[in-house]
């Protein structure tokens, strides 16, 4: 059922947790962010070369009730304002997401405001709404993540069909662990799109994989593994190596798969109207490439603001409300579900 949003206004506040940033989120109608709070543990875990869960968890507690009164303060409301409390329930770190349940599920029983659990693909895919108000379903949406590489059909709002999956690394942490084998450090997908404007990316032939019978799955296993034996190669052979032209060349291999496995799915499907969502999402290389694609087949193309790409609370706000527009409703028996499939 679509819901109309002519009707009265909606307001919701969102948490997310289910990694290494603390958010809260005022969202009124699923597309007006009134407040978007984060607090981010980058510098933390750099420190370790990619996120630690038991930190992760300890810093979520430490900044979660900090966060929430800040958005509220933001967006000028306060508990009793909202019409529901929206929270992510996986997938995700299920330390990480235990504390934004516990304090969505506290909120709720003390406030009177009904629960709705949200799962943290969807919200990634909702951010399409609040950065481009004239998008409805259906379309196409590509998922790309630090954890997660999808390619998903929207069929209406909170209705979702997966037509593809990784069957091994993400894309998002292909480029984390290339990045910590050229030296770049964490987190790395910024650094290494930032390192690929400077090299060749038709220097070094990477591979592209396929998978038989599943043209819509992904594996970036095999293309982080060809860039640690070339690195390897050379330091055994003593012959230099350009990390610029390295990361360019590992840069369009990915984009170049996910870009030929969205417009394969769109015209087996016949969809005109692509969107791309997730951390990657923010790459310059993606984000071009999937422009060129859709302008070369006149299909329209839309994708969240680079804020909007990582991980924050007015995504699960957006996808919040469409839950809640719905009739999805969780009880205080919620519980956190680190392995939550898109569609349960």
């Amino acid at each position: 059922m679509r819901p109309d949003n002519s009707k009265e206004e909606i307001t919701v506040l969102a948490i997310e947790s289910s990694c290494d940033e603390t958010a809260a989120a005022v969202v009124v109608n699923g597309r007006d962010v009134r407040s978007n709070i984060i607090a981010s543990q980058i510098d933390i875990h750099k420190l370790y070369g990619g996120v630690v869960p038991e930190i992760a968890s300890r810093k979520h507690i430490e900044k979660i009730n900090q966060v929430i009164a800040e958005a509220l303060s933001a967006a000028d409301k306060t508990f009793a304002d909202m019409d529901a409390i929206c929270v992510t329930y996986g997938p995700g770190l299920v330390g990480a997401l235990l504390v934004g349940v516990g304090a969505a599920k506290a909120i709720s029983y003390a406030a009177g405001k009904p629960l709705v659990g949200v799962h943290h693909i969807e919200g990634h895919i909702s951010a399409n709404y609040i950065a481009n108000p004239e998008l409805q379903p259906p379309f196409l949406c590509l998922v790309a993540s630090g954890g997660h590489s999808h390619l998903v059909i929207v069929r209406d709002y909170g209705q979702y069909e997966v037509l593809g999956r990784t069957r091994d690394d993400a894309a998002g942490e292909a480029f984390d662990k290339v990045a910590r084998a050229i030296g770049l450090g964490y987190p790395g997908g910024p650094k290494i799109d930032r390192l690929a404007k400077e090299g060749n990316p038709e220097a070094i032939e990477f591979p592209r994989a396929a998978i038989e019978g599943a043209p819509y799955d992904f594996s970036f296993s095999g293309v982080k593994s060809a860039v640690l034996n070339y690195i390897n190669g050379c330091r055994m052979k003593q012959e230099a190596y350009s990390e610029a032209d390295i990361a360019a060349s590992f840069q369009k291999a990915v984009v170049e798969v996910l870009v030929d496995h969205t417009m394969l799915a769109a015209e087996d499907y016949h969809i005109q109207k692509i969107a791309i969502a997730g951390g990657v999402a923010c790459n310059s290389g993606l984000r071009e490439g999937m422009r060129a694609a859709c302008e070369a087949r006149g299909y329209d193309f839309y994708l969240p603001t680079p804020e909007l790409c990582t991980d924050n609370a007015a995504m699960i706000g957006a996808a919040g409300y469409y839950d809640y527009r719905n009739g999805i409703r969780h009880g205080l028996d919620l519980n956190a579900v680190p392995g939550l499939k898109l569609g349960e």
